[in-house]
């Protein structure tokens, strides 16, 4: 088991990012909060991701996290009866790790329900499950600005790997973008998760 990976970052999107170490390049899954903090990181020749290793009959995925916490959320989120892998990273694409904590703490079943592939039941369990084991000490911000094109282009790529259809995918981030409100990639893909 990895306990994490330090490396030249070479790759980035909103769904992974490569990290090169020792010749090798490792392809790891990312959510958009570890993917906000990569990106706003000016030096981008010594990155650490935080690493959970997801052994499956037909893969071996690696899953980065930019903080310990944020690696212990995922953890604990795929605890869960419901909760795999990839919806605990969904969970952390679409709120970030306070608002989660936040929403489990004050047992918010409509934050939680309103996270694409989470319904009220699998809510009600998170927040059972969950409530007493799960701390409120995270920070972290989110900054980055990109032009309207290039968030389309991460968002879609993003969203496509989560698994949704590339045409709706697009027609949603169209009516989107035609907002002019949206200014963060992650933002726009959080709006997207909610409207697909």
């Amino acid at each position: 088991m990895y306990e994490f990976i330090e490396g030249k970052l070479v790759e980035l999107t909103p769904a992974n990012a490569v990290l090169q170490e020792g010749g090798m390049g490792y392809l790891i899954q990312l959510s958009l909060f570890t993917y906000s903090e990569l990106n706003s990181l000016a030096a981008k020749e010594n990155c650490k991701l935080f690493i959970h290793q997801v052994i499956r009959e037909d893969a071996h995925v690696l899953y980065g996290f930019f903080s310990k916490k944020e690696r212990e959320i995922f953890r604990l989120l795929i605890t869960v009866s419901g909760v795999g892998a990839n919806t605990a990273r969904m969970m952390l694409s679409s709120m970030n790790p306070d608002e989660i904590q936040k929403a489990i703490a004050d047992a918010n079943v409509n934050a939680l329900k309103n996270i694409k592939g989470i319904g009220i039941k699998t809510a009600q369990r998170i927040i059972i499950d969950l409530k007493d084991k799960i701390g409120l000490d995270f920070t972290g911000e989110e900054k980055f600005l990109l032009k309207d094109n290039r968030m389309k282009d991460e968002a879609l790529n993003a969203l496509v790997m989560l698994g949704f259809q590339k045409t709706a995918v697009e027609k949603v981030l169209d009516k989107l973008l035609s907002s002019g409100t949206l200014n963060r990639v992650e933002d726009l893909i959080k709006q997207a998760l909610k409207n697909l």
